[in-house]
């Protein structure tokens, strides 16, 4: 995967968007249809050939993009921020865990088996990643804590989708790790990032 800064604002643009849909739903019981299938549809692009192609298309990450430029130019979203450094957190320690890797590359593949009788979005799908996310992200520590309006995160369905985009979080943060991010790339490539994240808006149609 390039190491550059384009790639690593599409990583991190992706992460917040994949939070910022978790969040939606643990608050109003409900998310944009097409980002989350943007964010779903990420997780099964293992052997892309770069950072755009594992979300399709540019304007599919218009919000992540439009949420990164404010976070890198006055960031003032505090709760976003803790979402998006827990993801970025427990992808580091995912990636030393080679068998938890395995075992979700192998579930993986049976969801992309799936597909033809189960789309991205059927909810038995989502119920596949949340799964996935449960019995191998779960068993990380810290767990993320989402905060939310009782009454949808109680919702079944609700909890399938949040823990599905969660998993989306954490792809989008091995792009952010495979791209060469890091704390401190954050700290000292901050105003390049910003510029990037800039560029790559205006250049959506």
């Amino acid at each position: 995967m390039p190491q550059t800064d384009h790639d690593r604002a599409i990583a991190l643009a992706g992460t917040l968007q994949a939070a910022d849909l978790v969040r939606s739903i643990a608050r109003r019981g409900q998310a944009n249809p097409e980002e989350v299938d943007t964010c779903l549809n990420s997780l099964l692009k293992i052997d892309a050939a770069s950072s755009i192609e594992i979300y399709g298309d540019i304007r599919q990450l218009r919000s992540g993009l439009q949420l990164l430029e404010k976070q890198l130019g006055n960031p003032s979203d505090m709760e976003l921020t803790r979402y998006a450094i827990a993801l970025l957190g427990l992808e580091r320690k995912l990636s030393q865990r080679t068998d938890l890797l395995k075992a979700i590359g192998i579930s993986l593949e049976e969801i992309v088996q799936n597909l033809p009788h189960f789309p991205i979005n059927h909810s038995n799908t989502i119920a596949r990643f949340a799964d996935i996310y449960l019995k191998n992200i779960s068993t990380l520590s810290p767990r993320i804590m989402v905060n939310g309006v009782q009454v949808h995160l109680n919702n079944p369905e609700n909890a399938n989708r949040i823990r599905a985009l969660l998993l989306a979080g954490v792809r989008a943060a091995t792009l952010w790790r495979q791209s060469g991010g890091t704390r401190l790339t954050l700290l000292l490539r901050r105003n390049p990032l910003l510029r990037e994240t800039r560029v790559l808006l205006a250049n959506i149609p």
